[in-house]
């Protein structure tokens, strides 16, 4: 008797995993026919909207945003490669600020990186109304796409050799908390 128990239970279980799997399955195959998302691409000037902002908080800091434009999720490699003015290198990016993951940018979603223009310590500072903004590839061996220049806050900005960009980040808080 406990045999043929055993045996029911496990034709039971058996069928109601059939029933629940295969309906399961075909609506996998459909969403992979015509209707399937398409893959994310690197974010870039193509697809995204870069604008600078002033802040309070810290001191002697912009917060930089971009924000997905596109039709696409997008990913915000790294950090951005920055050049005020007519500097003749990127500004440094602030290793200690990356993120646990890739910063991924849903259509209509924003990145965000933090950057210090100047501190007491630098040296060779220079004021410019001018900042090019390049995404990075995924290796950050080179930009995605080509610059973008967004409007610095009125009058521009004064920069000096301590100048550095945070990676990107989900939030703002975190972009500006180096």
């Amino acid at each position: 008797m406990r045999t043929t128990l055993r045996i029911r239970t496990a034709a039971t279980a058996l069928a109601l995993t059939a029933a629940v799997s295969v309906p399961a399955f075909a609506g996998t195959a459909a969403a992979s026919g015509t209707g399937a998302k398409a893959a994310p691409v690197t974010c870039t000037a193509a697809n995204t909207k870069v604008t600078v902002k002033k802040v309070d908080r810290p001191v002697n800091h912009l917060l930089l945003r971009a924000k997905n434009t596109g039709t696409k999720t997008c990913y915000a490699y790294n950090a951005p490669y920055l050049r005020f003015g007519q500097s003749q290198s990127a500004t440094a990016v602030l290793r200690e600020s990356m993120p646990q993951a890739v910063v991924t940018l849903k259509p209509g979603k924003s990145a965000y990186a933090g950057i210090r223009t100047e501190s007491p310590e630098g040296t060779d500072g220079f004021r410019t109304k001018k900042l090019g903004v390049l995404f990075s590839n995924r290796a950050m061996n080179g930009g995605a796409g080509s610059m973008t220049k967004p409007k610095l806050p009125a009058g521009g900005v004064y920069v000096d050799s301590s100048a550095f960009v945070t990676y990107w980040q989900t939030k703002a808080s975190d972009a500006l908390s180096w």
